[in-house]
């Protein structure tokens, strides 16, 4: 029974992520984008949901963002539809909804870091919301 286990954990370890092998890895480079605005974004939800709130920190997460806000789009060409992907075929059949989704995450951002610059709380709170809300409006749509 042992060796039924060793084996069913080493099949699933080989189950990995498929690897973006595509000229240019334009999937895998999409993905590290979001992954660079996760970790700019999440600390920033961290502090808020926490209330451990610090302004300079905050700041410092809200330029980050601000400066990679633009990364992923770039990445989602007509031909990117392929794993290891995670976007829905209705990304391209609705290409118009999902530029609107991110121009307002782009928009909101700004925002964000405006907020950030005026450090009131308040502010800030309802502008991460707003951020929020963009990422989780295109996931809804068009992610898997």
């Amino acid at each position: 029974m042992r060796y039924v286990v060793i084996a069913l954990c080493a099949a699933l370890a080989a189950c990995g992520e498929v690897e973006d092998t595509r000229p240019g890895r334009p999937v895998a480079h999409r993905q590290e984008a979001f992954k660079a605005i996760l970790r700019a974004f999440e600390p920033m939800g961290v502090q808020l949901r926490e209330n451990t709130f610090e302004p300079v920190s905050f700041m410092d997460h809200a330029r980050a963002l601000e400066r990679i806000k633009d990364t992923p789009w770039e990445y989602f060409g007509e031909d990117t539809q392929y794993p290891p992907s995670k976007s829905l075929d209705r990304l391209w059949q609705e290409r118009a909804g999902f530029d609107a989704l991110q121009e307002d995450f782009q928009r909101s951002t700004g925002d964000l870091k405006a907020a950030a610059e005026s450090r009131d709380e308040a502010g800030i709170r309802a502008a991460w919301a707003a951020v929020e809300k963009t990422c989780r409006d295109c996931h809804k749509a068009y992610r898997r």
